[in-house]
C-alpha cells in the first residue's frame, strides 16, 4: 500500500492576496487556479521543486472559519518548509519582506528560523542535517 498527504488546506481571507504572497514573495508555484462557482477556487501552491505536498489556499466562508485566519494551530508553528540552502533562502526571504519572528538557531537536527506568512501563521524555515 502507498499513501501520501497530497494538499493541506490552509484558510485565508482573499485568493488573490494569498496567491500574490505565496508566489511573489516565497516563489512558491502557483499550480492551479479553477474556478467552482461565484466564491469558491480550487488553488493550490507549492514551494519551487516540491512534487508531493501543496498547499490547497481556501478562502474562508463563514464567521468561525474567518476566526481561524492566521491561527489554525492556536499559534504553534503549523507549517515546516525544508530548503536545501537555508541562508540564500532565508537573505531571499528577508529581501522579500518576509517577517521572521524568530531569528535564525543551529539545532541538532538542522539551521531554522521561524517566520510568519501574510496572515500571521507561523512557519518554520528549515534546511535538517544530514544524517
Amino acid at each position: 500500500m502507498k499513501q501520501r498527504i497530497a494538499h493541506l488546506a490552509l484558510v485565508v481571507d482573499d485568493y488573490d492576496d494569498a496567491i500574490q504572497f505565496y508566489t511573489k514573495k516565497l516563489n512558491f508555484t502557483l499550480l492551479e487556479d479553477t474556478i467552482l462557482s461565484e466564491t469558491k477556487r480550487w488553488v493550490l501552491v507549492a514551494p519551487p521543486g516540491s512534487t508531493e505536498t501543496c498547499l490547497l489556499l481556501a478562502k474562508a466562508d463563514g464567521e468561525e472559519q474567518r476566526s481561524r485566519i492566521g491561527n489554525q494551530t492556536g499559534g504553534r508553528v503549523f507549517l515546516f518548509l525544508f530548503t536545501d540552502d537555508f541562508w540564500r533562502d532565508y537573505n531571499q526571504m528577508q529581501a522579500n519582506g518576509i517577517q521572521f519572528v524568530r531569528p535564525p538557531v543551529e539545532e541538532v537536527y538542522g539551521t531554522v528560523a521561524v517566520f510568519a506568512d501574510l496572515y500571521g501563521n507561523l512557519w518554520d524555515l528549515l534546511e535538517p542535517k544530514e544524517k
